[in-house]
């Protein structure tokens, strides 16, 4: 009884050292740098640092426009104060006078150039 014990023993034995040797050649074969994952963690590793450098830069950049959105923001509204201070001080300018033609419209004189009328004049 003890020689069969003994005998499944080794051929258990054996049987393990076998399933060991062929899980060592799949994982082998699975970490490769070339074919396995190995090699595509290599590349999504390079491609991560990629992008981050590309992330990096494009923070740069946008915080860069950001300033000059900011500051040409400033300007613009600077200039659209001058813009309604003049629009508002234009009421205050005197009335033109209404005797001569040419005084409603400073076109006037050019009109009158092409008009055929005028041309008689």
């Amino acid at each position: 009884m003890e020689l069969i014990a003994d005998i499944l023993l080794v051929a258990g034995a054996l049987g393990a050292a076998f399933y060991c040797f062929i899980l060592g050649r799949r994982l082998s074969r699975f970490n490769d740098l070339e074919t396995g994952v190995g090699g595509a963690v290599a590349v999504l590793s390079a491609q991560v640092d990629d992008l981050t450098k590309t992330l990096e830069a494009a923070q740069t950049t946008a915080g860069a426009s950001g300033e000059a959105l900011e500051t040409l923001t400033e300007r613009a509204e600077a200039v659209s104060k001058r813009l309604e201070l003049m629009v508002a001080s234009m009421h205050d300018l005197p009335a033109q006078s209404e005797k001569s033609p040419e005084a409603k419209s400073p076109l006037g004189p050019i009109f009158r150039r092409h008009n055929p009328a005028g041309a008689s004049q």
